[in-house]
């Protein structure tokens, strides 16, 4: 009688472990590359763009299966809690500014103003990490600053629809859809023909953005255009205006991304020039205010010559074209004759060069 027992309970067990092997094998995993894939990125590179999408946008799944989320860019793979949305990418850290002076000694008028820095919540990292998602608890991938991001893998274990965020580029969503166990849903090769759809039109999208130029007096710091594609470059890229001629920065408004237009000395690839150090500020987790905030105070143009603020320096501070506090245009007029060189701080490779004469 116990050996019956016991062979009843081998059999049960081994029942069990067939089901979940079973179950286990059932369980699938779907691929979404979180920036431009690799396929497409040289011909977006060529046309200086990129594209700030998920690839591909929507992504059905059945309950149970998981999705692993490829890092390709500076993005952030966010899924909030039920009813919630993405998180600000920079917030005030608590402190004021304090002690900011620019090269000739003078104070900078932002000081007192609040001291900004990357969301401290996207802070903590979880690439490389396996979690699993419902709606109920939100969870985010936080910011890729490390050399070697490893991808992030969400196991969906509710059914229904779940709208995630990067937080580094509003309006850049996905969606995944979850179905109960056993429906159909696309499979993964039906997904890559989307992922070359989607990537074919983006590379449309630059082309087009390629050929956009901008009006007299203004300069375009990128151009954003359909499907998150930006081109990263200033439009135009140099003009010769007279002494007095006054310019207005000017973020495009599909785009998803946030620049600057900043002018100083050095070298921008250089950490040690003055211009070049400007730019590791935004590799840092409390961003220097000289970076963030506009070099002149609100309401004033700030006339730019050689000797403004000790070294020609002029900063349109952080332009955002989306719904946020930061303006979308900065102005400036040039007092004086000489070759101005324009950078974006959070993409130094942007580069626009102003000759007044």
């Amino acid at each position: 009688m116990h050996r019956n027992i016991g062979r009843t309970a081998v059999a049960l067990a081994s029942g069990f472990a067939l089901l979940a092997t079973a179950s286990a094998a059932q369980a699938k995993t779907k691929t979404v590359d979180v920036g431009t894939p690799p396929a497409f990125s040289k011909q977006l590179g060529a046309l200086t763009s990129d594209a700030n999408a998920f690839f591909p946008r929507t992504i059905s799944v059945n309950v149970g299966d998981s999705v692993t989320f490829a890092p390709l860019g500076f993005h952030t793979v966010g899924f909030p809690k039920k009813g919630g949305g993405p998180l600000p990418l920079i917030t005030p850290t608590g402190t004021k500014v304090a002690g900011a002076v620019d090269a000739a000694g003078a104070p900078f008028w932002f000081n007192g103003q609040d001291q900004l820095g990357f969301n401290s919540k996207l802070l903590k990292s979880s690439w490389g990490k396996k979690l699993s998602y419902t709606g109920s608890k939100a969870i985010n991938s936080g910011l890729p600053f490390s050399e070697k991001v490893k991808p992030l893998t969400v196991k969906f274990t509710k059914t229904g629809t779940f709208t995630y965020h990067c937080d580094v580029h509003p309006g850049m969503t996905g969606t995944v859809r979850v179905r109960a166990a056993g429906d159909t849903v696309p499979t993964q090769k039906a997904d890559d023909k989307r992922v070359t759809a989607q990537g074919k039109a983006a590379v449309v999208t630059a082309k087009k953005l390629a050929r956009v130029t901008a009006p007299t007096g203004v300069v375009d710091l990128g151009v954003g255009g359909a499907g998150g594609v930006e081109r990263f470059a200033f439009v135009p890229d140099a003009q010769t205006v007279p002494v007095g001629t006054t310019l207005t920065f000017r973020m495009s408004a599909p785009s998803r991304e946030a620049h600057t237009a900043t002018s100083g000395p050095g070298n921008i690839m250089d950490p040690s020039s003055y211009i070049g150090g400007l730019a590791t500020g935004f590799e840092q987790p409390v961003i220097p205010a000289i970076d963030t905030y506009p070099s002149e105070p609100p309401g004033t143009v700030g006339g730019l010559t050689p000797t403004l603020h000790g070294n020609a320096f002029w900063n349109s501070g952080v332009l955002d074209a989306n719904a946020s506090p930061l303006p979308a245009t900065a102005t400036v007029r040039f007092d004086a004759p000489g070759v101005y060189p324009f950078y974006c701080l959070i993409h130094p490779f942007m580069k626009t060069t102003i000759t007044v004469q």
